[in-house]
């Protein structure tokens, strides 16, 4: 009995005996030490989380929204010259090259991940950009420092004690007036059931090895206003990180193949990414990706 081929499937395992040159033309070595690959180095691809599984496959866009939500909110934060950044968990980079190229007076990089954070001093080496070791919810950073604080992909993975404590160092870090945005996983619908709530929480964490705990979009407004942060704006789109489509507006051509050929040749990366990818169909009608906005109210208000 023949069973449907998955054409994105059979892309990934068609490519390994073209990319090697590829690679070559465009300086890319699996491993080297400029490479986000060696993220997680020591660690076997089975105990990983997944976003570095998928930074080692090679993706450089780990956000759920993709490129075009991250626009949409760089867009709504308006940065300028004037302003001073905070960027929660910076992870590969990609959102922060954007910002720096709007020469704020000062960014910080928050990151955890020593190894990571060496990679953004080199790949922002070409900006006035410090990268501090350190977590969202203790930067070590001075009061009122900030303009703009923003994180992407980070509180859907922590539970609600941790982001209320991620919610105060943004604050606390923020200026009068500040704008504090992220870039979140999203339920669907608005009054989801608690029983699929707690279903697809208990997936994603098995699948992603990281505690998934994202909200609804009202859920996600009110952390705001509890925090003491009024929403100025806010965007939806669909959670589409692993479709094709996407990829390739995300990753490029190049990009895409780069993926592919690390998939193909390495099984336990292509067993662990399409396990993903089946979990995020299988729950596709109620996870979207989310931004927000929100304006640091006066201490009186």
């Amino acid at each position: 009995m023949s069973h449907p081929v998955d054409p994105s499937r059979s892309m990934l395992l068609a490519v390994p005996k073209i990319m090697p040159s590829l690679n070559a033309k465009s300086g890319i070595s699996e491993g080297s030490s400029d490479s986000p690959q060696t993220v997680g180095k020591g660690q076997a691809p089975d105990k990983l989380q997944g976003h570095w599984i998928l930074a080692r496959a090679g993706k450089r866009v780990l956000r759920p929204g993709g490129l075009e939500l991250t626009r949409r909110m760089l867009a709504a934060l308006a940065i300028g010259p004037q302003d001073r950044i905070v960027e929660f968990a910076p992870g590969l980079g990609v959102t922060a090259r954007t910002v720096l190229q709007h020469h704020p007076s000062a960014y910080w990089g928050v990151e955890r991940e020593p190894v990571a954070a060496e990679y953004l001093r080199k790949r922002l080496s070409a900006y006035r950009a410090e990268i501090v070791l350190g977590q969202a919810e203790k930067s070590g950073l001075p009061d009122g420092c900030a303009t703009v604080v923003y994180g992407e992909a980070i509180l859907s993975m922590q539970n609600q004690e941790q982001k209320n404590r991620i919610f105060a160092e943004a604050r606390r870090l923020l200026s009068a007036g500040g704008r504090y945005a992220i870039h979140e996983l999203c339920f669907l619908p608005e009054d989801i059931s608690d029983s699929v709530r707690h279903e697809i929480q208990a997936a994603m964490s098995r699948e992603i090895h990281a505690g998934i705990q994202p909200l609804s979009r009202n859920e996600w407004v009110r952390l705001f206003e509890r925090n003491g942060l009024k929403v100025a704006w806010s965007c939806e789109a669909p959670m589409h990180l692993l479709e094709p489509r996407r990829m390739l507006q995300d990753e490029g051509f190049g990009g895409v193949l780069r993926i592919a050929f690390n998939i193909a040749t390495n099984p336990l990366l292509r067993h662990r990414i399409l396990g993903m990818r089946r979990l995020f169909r299988k729950y596709g009608e109620h996870l979207g990706a989310i931004s927000l906005v929100g304006k640091r109210k006066p201490e009186n208000a």
